[in-house]
């Protein structure tokens, strides 16, 4: 099958830059593009870096003298002096060409539905399309193709007329001041009443008022005073207009400003009523989060009461605790305190410790359990030094062998004295219980929960 040779150049290939992308039919591939303007490839170079320009952005570019390949600097791989375009450094693509004139082309204008190759598209429809907006060159309105002739003969506001008195030329937009002066424009003799009169010969007609130069000249005048009569009445029906037109709008405004100063009244009081709401709101959300204070700590005083004992014996029942030792490994809650207890309902006030990492020397091997004695409404009516035997118990859930470490109180110890703070410093086990006893299957723990016990000797009480 022979060749398909390419298009022969037309007149105007290097004066056009590539095709526009829009007249694809398919999909847009790289190669077909322009590196200059990034259309599609119009007449294409290719220049001896590889990169591919339309003869026209290809001559525009070095019109001035060599310059660097921009496509080469954008993908790192400029190189000289291959990357240099100048005059003679470039040869037409042929295939290229071929390739992109075989291109399948649709028409970029509205309305338009021609479909062809590019090829076809360049030299049989570019620039005649039926549907493509061009500017008028007299009134620069972007008008259709196919719309220019009705457009100047009909609606382009600078199309020129011949007048049909006088046969000059004049712009449309001008028509009316072209009849103002126009001399072949019609007219009617004020003085004898006679119509279509022709301008020019109004004033020097020697048949109106016979009697002379001087006729002519009062007949003239009377012309013109009659003419300027007219306009006057025109001007008072005008003028009267206005005034009509004025008074309504005096009368709008008024009514306007009136509304808008009532309109001004109410806002202000609206707003006055929204600032007192406010402020009243604001002090109900003062009194309930008060309240809510209140309740929370009554509620935390109740939690408190329920789980207060008044005989020296205490079950802690700590719930959660794999998540409460690993707060307490990460350091978030290495300590948590118990509820408060009693050894009566007057003795001493007491509370437990917990270690859950362990702490001092049992940090990280070891739960670490410690006692603290707390201050009491009736510690001036007890006997201190704290001098009771304390009993502390991991218990298991079988019954079968708890964990036990048991204290008689150091005397001389500023934890057994009488408390001055809200509590003394606690006093205990660091080495309670080993963490690996709670690692794995046991019975400490069940449901993810322990049970601590402490048991406070009575004795001597």
């Amino acid at each position: 099958m022979a060749t398909q040779e390419p298009s022969p150049p037309s007149s105007m290939e290097s004066n056009k830059p590539g095709f526009p992308k829009k007249i694809l039919g398919n999909k847009l591939e790289d190669k077909h593009l322009c590196n200059c303007c990034h259309n599609i490839l119009r007449r294409p170079f290719q220049a001896q870096c590889g990169h591919r320009f339309c003869s026209y952005c290809f001559n525009r570019t070095v019109s001035n003298g060599p310059q660097k390949c921009n496509a080469c600097i954008k993908e790192d791989i400029f190189e000289d002096p291959t990357s240099i375009l100048k005059q003679g450094c470039a040869f037409p693509d042929n295939a290229v060409r071929r390739e992109v004139e075989n291109l399948p082309a649709v028409c970029i204008n509205e309305s338009c539905t021609w479909k062809g190759s590019i090829k076809e598209y360049e030299m049989n429809h570019e620039g005649k399309c039926e549907f493509m907006i061009i500017p008028c060159p007299s009134c620069k309105e972007r008008i259709r193709f196919n719309e220019q002739e009705r457009h100047n003969e009909r609606e382009c506001p600078e199309r020129t007329l011949n007048c049909k008195y006088c046969k000059e030329p004049f712009h449309f937009k001008n028509i009316k001041a072209h009849d103002e002066i126009c001399p072949k424009y019609p007219m009617i003799c004020e003085g004898c009443a006679k119509k279509k009169i022709p301008r020019e010969k109004v004033n020097l007609r020697p048949t109106c008022r016979k009697g002379g130069t001087l006729e002519l000249q009062l007949h003239s005048e009377k012309t013109k005073v009659a003419e300027l009569g007219r306009r006057c009445t025109e001007l008072e029906v005008k003028a009267g207009t206005f005034e009509n037109v004025v008074c309504v709008l005096n009368r709008e405004v008024e009514r306007f400003a009136t509304t808008m100063e009532a309109s001004n009244r109410q806002h202000k009081l609206d707003q006055d009523k929204i600032e007192a709401l406010s402020n009243k709101v604001r002090q109900l959300e003062r009194t309930v989060g008060l309240k809510d204070l209140t309740v929370a700590e009554m509620e935390g005083r109740l939690r408190e009461m329920s789980a207060t004992t008044f005989d020296g014996v205490f079950i802690w029942r700590i719930s959660d605790f794999a998540k409460k030792r690993q707060d307490a490994i990460a350091g978030r809650a290495p300590a948590m305190f118990s509820p408060a207890f009693y050894t009566s309902k007057y003795g001493y006030k007491m509370c437990l410790r917990i270690y859950l990492n362990g702490d001092g020397t049992g940090r990280g091997s070891h739960l670490s359990l410690f006692f603290v004695v707390m201050r009491g409404l009736s510690d001036a009516l007890l006997k201190w030094p704290f001098n009771q035997k304390v009993t502390l118990m991991l218990l298991d859930q079988s019954n079968r062998e708890h964990i036990i470490d048991a204290f008689r109180p150091d005397v001389t110890s500023s934890s057994f004295q009488r408390p001055v703070s809200e509590m003394n410093i606690a006093s205990g086990c660091p080495l309670f219980c080993p963490l690996s006893k709670l690692d794995g299957k046991n019975t400490y723990i069940r449901d993810d929960t322990i049970f601590i016990k402490a048991i406070v000797d009575l004795t001597g009480l």
